[in-house]
């Protein structure tokens, strides 16, 4: 039995698992919509903390951050898992438990876009509808970079790159089938799953890399010969085969990578999903235990993966398949394909919690919310599935675009939700003052800036060069506060429900 084949089999067995959630939860799970988006409020903490960052960190993790950390070393790959250790930390403690409470005293919210809808009692609904459309954009985004994950494994694995198309879509095909299936029971169940495999993966190949480099001696005398490449405060630049100063400008904006997870959807949903509110502080152990040891991995195999193949991999696309090579290198090909399945559930833990928020977004939040309030939950469900296949094809196409870095993808959506859900998030919950009109002009600044920033603004250079969440997240911010200070005050009802948010218990 050839090689191939036997990592095809170890893979094979991990995705029949997988289905095998989604057949068990379909029943159960397409009863009705609460049940299908969010779970009835039924995660434990370990589901929840580890559907939380499994899905959060993606295929980015196994083949984005080891692909940065080996192409240009410590220092990008260094600041931007601080900032998201940080990140993680910080919102799994402010937020968790207060979204958890007003989420369920704001009209029992099933989605975030529901969420602030209720919050700010907007019978309009505008808030939701813009809020609606931003995930719709961004998580399209999303789900294409994880579509070119599929492409990248499946071609690496089997030696067809030239099929990346083909392999792109039947990784799309296979996570639009088992969300579909068992909506976001399954999904969460699958994901928890998909957060230990991840895990053990990648502490797994880092083990076999370090002892295989030859250990602290082997490592660092190898990279040696890479200027800069371990100093956090520097960067080692490829095209010149010299090293550079990592600016204090460049810090901040892999610092910023933090600030996305207060606007993260995917997460944000698991903190109101959690069965007690009592149980948010043992799953913040678990969450950041988890994140703390996958970002360190996942960096020191870039590192590794230099000083034990410092030649093999010589473009920034290439770089992000050094965790893929590793594996192959150290492991007999059916432990290998179990290994290597890591990336797959990385990539399908992100896309499936994406289309799956997209398609709550337009089923319960632009068609029920908006366009026929009285539509039946079986009318809604059939239009989440719809959705589900409009993203997935969307996602299709800019996986095949041509912009083949999982890093930079990510980078821009990370970005787009961070800044246009993150500063309100955080007003909603803590400040009692802010009014719908700062609300609404918050959002629309964050995500707009976003895209401002990012295509005019940072051609600039300089200053103007840092990482586009940071000035639109600020911006949000400034517009949030001074819009509501200028705005009139909040009704007696919504002072009413903040006070009863900030002490419920569920």
């Amino acid at each position: 039995m050839s090689g191939s084949v036997q990592t095809l089999i170890g893979m094979g067995a991990y995705l029949v698992l997988i289905i095998a959630i989604g057949l068990w939860f379909a029943r159960r799970s397409n009863s009705n919509p609460e049940e299908f988006f969010l779970g009835k409020r039924g995660l434990g903490p370990w589901v929840a903390a580890m559907s939380a960052e499994a899905s959060d960190m993606s295929g980015w993790l196994l083949m984005g951050l080891p692909g940065v950390a080996y192409f240009t070393g410590m220092g990008e790959a260094f600041w931007t898992a601080v900032g998201l250790f940080i990140g993680t930390w910080i919102n799994w403690k402010l937020v968790a438990k207060r979204l958890r409470s007003y989420s369920q005293v704001a009209g029992n919210a099933i989605t975030l876009p529901d969420y602030f809808s209720n919050r700010f009692h907007d019978k309009k609904r505008i808030l939701m509808s813009i809020a609606a459309v931003m995930i719709l954009v961004f998580f399209s985004i999303y789900a294409g970079a994880q579509f070119v994950t599929f492409g990248k494994l499946f071609g690496y694995v089997f030696g067809a790159e030239q099929y990346f198309a083909v392999m792109v879509i039947l990784g799309a095909v296979l996570v639009l089938f088992y969300t579909l299936l068992g909506g976001f029971l399954a999904e969460s169940t699958c994901d928890f799953v998909q957060g230990i495999l991840m895990v053990c993966a990648l502490l797994l190949v880092l083990a076999f890399g370090f002892v295989h480099a030859g250990g602290f001696a082997g490592v660092s005398e190898n990279l040696a010969h890479f200027p800069r490449f371990t100093d956090i405060f520097g960067i080692y630049v490829p095209a010149k085969a010299a090293g550079a100063d990592y600016g204090f400008l460049s810090i901040l904006s892999c610092l910023a990578w933090g600030l996305g997870y207060f606007g993260m959807p995917q997460v944000l949903l698991r903190f109101m999903a959690i069965k007690k509110s009592s149980k948010i502080a043992e799953s913040r152990l678990i969450a950041v235990t988890w994140c703390g040891l996958s970002l360190f991995a996942a960096v020191a195999i870039g590192l590794i993966g230099r000083a034990y193949l410092p030649d093999l991999l010589t473009t920034a696309g290439n770089a992000e398949n050094i965790f893929l090579h590793l594996a192959q290198r150290f492991f007999p090909p059916l432990l290998a394909g179990i290994v290597i399945s890591g990336v797959l559930a990385a990539s399908m833990s992100s896309s499936d919690s994406y289309m799956l928020i997209a398609s709550s977004a337009l089923a319960n939040d632009l068609f029920k919310g908006l366009l026929k309030k009285d539509a039946g939950e079986q009318l809604v469900m059939w239009v989440a599935r719809i959705t589900m296949l409009v993203v997935t094809i969307f996602g299709v196409s800019i996986a095949l675009s041509g912009n083949n870095s999982i890093f930079r993808i990510v980078s821009y959506a990370w970005a787009g939700l961070g800044a246009t859900f993150g500063p309100l998030i955080l007003f909603s919950l803590f400040w009692k003052r802010t009014t719908l009109q700062g609300a609404i002009a918050g959002m629309l600044t964050g995500g707009l800036m976003v895209f401002i920033w990012k295509e005019g603004i940072s051609k600039i250079g300089g200053a103007f060069g840092v990482y586009e969440l940071l000035p639109a997240f600020i911006l949000s911010c400034l517009v949030i506060f001074l819009v509501s200070l200028g705005t009139p005050k909040p009704s007696g009802a919504i002072d009413k429900e903040f006070e009863a948010a900030r002490t419920a218990e569920f």
